[in-house]
């Protein structure tokens, strides 16, 4: 039997990067799991079998030697207003490592003049990434996760209320978990899959009322949706600790959500396309991580009801800022006149065909010998 090609998992520690990493250790694949430190999330992988790689993704040697010996990598960028430059970094690393093929994470909603420097960042990468010289890719593309739904559990339990900015809009949220899977599959076998772009989603429109619902359900009493303004969202946000980085780029996609960006071409067949099984259904992610919060992020609880109210004391307390000034204080290169993703016409004329927003390529594709060989 050939010996199994040693894949690299950037990100590993985070959401959709543990998960791949699993994915392909279950399947008997060698993993050098990148992270940033070494903490209780490194430790899960190392338990599980993963060889940790501890560096800073923006320094050239520390990716340059986490690539040695590595044949193909699932390059999953953090989410910060550096993605093209991790990108662009790991990118000319892969080419020095004569890598096979580089999975790249990005989001269905790129476009070149969107108003978020993290989208605009992975709209370059990923049409960098295919003028690569010698590796392949394949572009992996999903919209707005399950995740972000999860954020106010405590106030779902404890008061029924489930808010955030996202108008009437719907999605077919995609778990971490399968997001990861299809992920580490096209790195297990990519002949099938270099040159393509797949949006993995959940098996089915929702819209955050049916959400609610659902969260209803498993909880054993009524929730109801409450649509909020953003300023509401960055309110909880500040009370929570979340970086302003990421909360600067949620405003966009926030209005992107109410105005049917992940609703359109979906829900898609990816996750069974790519893994060969279905899509997982909300309800189950949602009573995986209700009962076990940690899940969201470590240290998070659902916690009583009175750590709930003051929770809320200390959202209704915080004092939001203007966001475009905190950009433009950052040197950030914001646009005159941005898109988002619904306004963009380039966006819309691609996404009616179901694909992301990059620019064709006419490089010639090579086969790589399959090596995939799933546990039992």
């Amino acid at each position: 039997m050939p010996t199994k090609p040693k894949i690299l998992v950037t990100s590993a520690a985070g959401h959709v990067g543990s998960a791949a990493v699993e994915e392909l250790l279950l399947n008997g694949f060698p993993v050098r799991a990148f992270v940033r430190k070494a903490d209780g999330r490194a430790a899960a992988l190392e338990r599980l079998g993963a060889e940790l790689f501890i560096g800073d993704m923006r320094d050239y040697r520390d990716v340059e030697n986490a690539l040695n010996g590595v044949q193909r990598a699932f390059h999953n960028p953090p989410f910060s207003p550096n993605a093209l430059y991790d990108s662009t970094l790991f990118a000319i690393a892969a080419e020095q490592a004569k890598l096979e093929t580089v999975t790249l994470m990005g989001a269905w909603n790129l476009s070149p003049t969107h108003p978020s420097i993290h989208q605009r960042g992975h709209w370059i990468a990923h049409n960098l990434y295919k003028w690569m010289p010698s590796v392949d890719v394949v572009h992996l593309s999903p919209g707005m996760f399950a995740f972000p739904y999860f954020l106010g559990l405590p106030a779902v339990a404890h008061f029924g209320q489930l808010m955030a900015p996202f108008g009437d809009g719907k999605n077919a949220p995609p778990s971490n978990e399968d997001i990861g899977s299809v992920a580490a599959h096209t790195v297990m076998d990519p002949t099938p899959h270099i040159g393509k772009s797949y949006r993995p989603t959940g098996p089915k429109l929702l819209s955050p009322h049916e959400v609610a619902d659902i969260f209803g359900k498993i909880l054993g009493r009524k929730v109801r949706y409450k649509s909020v303004p953003f300023k509401a969202f960055h309110k909880a946000a500040i009370a929570l600790g979340f970086p302003t980085e990421q909360v600067a780029h949620m405003r966009y996609y926030a209005e992107e959500v109410k105005n049917g960006v992940y609703a359109t071409s979906a829900p898609t067949d990816h996750v069974a396309q790519v893994t060969g099984r279905p899509p997982e259904a909300f309800e189950i992610t949602a009573r995986r991580y209700i009962e076990n919060p940690g899940l969201v992020s470590p240290g998070f609880e659902i916690g009583s009801k009175l750590s709930a109210v003051k929770m809320l004391f200390r959202m209704m307390m915080a004092k939001p800022f203007d966001l475009l000034e905190w950009e433009q204080e950052r040197g950030y290169p914001l646009l005159q006149d941005p898109t988002l993703a619904h306004e963009c016409p380039r966006w819309a004329t691609a996404s009616a065909r179901a694909e992301i927003n990059i620019l064709p390529s006419s490089r010639s594709l090579r086969s790589i010998p399959a090596t995939i060989n799933r546990a039992s």
